[in-house]
């Protein structure tokens, strides 16, 4: 049993990462799901597929590299807030990952977003994980 879903998801894509894996397969779960959705829409996957037909259900992510050099679109994955200690914040102490060229993934009462969402929405709450 994994105590931790999150920081598990993120250990295993940087795993793949470091490993030059085109493609690594997650455990399923509501929340990994939106991070993906985030990864994907700021350009940080190239795709993703999620299979439910399996047991559990599982997330296929095909990640990104440079065509020449071979570096990852992902340099950095940091879990922030774990279940020992959480890490919220509101809107005026919303984190900036690289001065603005990664992301804060934040689990918020709108839903999961990035730092930057939640600042245009003026919305506080808890900092997942940072990308870069």
């Amino acid at each position: 049993m994994n105590t931790d879903p999150i920081s598990d998801y993120l250990t295993r894509m940087r795993n793949a990462i470091r490993a030059n894996h085109k493609v690594v397969e997650i455990p399923t779960s509501k929340t990994k799901r939106e991070i993906t959705k985030i990864l994907f829409e700021k350009g940080y996957i190239l795709n993703y597929k999620f299979v439910d037909d399996v047991h559990p259900g599982m997330i296929k992510i095909a990640l990104k590299y440079h065509p020449t050099s071979k570096l990852s679109a992902i340099t950095e994955l940091k879990r922030v807030s774990r279940p020992g200690l959480r890490k919220y914040v509101g809107v005026d102490e919303m984190p900036s990952v690289m001065n603005g060229l990664g992301i804060a993934i934040v689990s918020t009462s709108h839903g999961m977003m990035t730092d930057k969402e939640a600042r245009n929405q003026k919305v506080g709450g808890e900092v997942l994980c940072y990308i870069s």
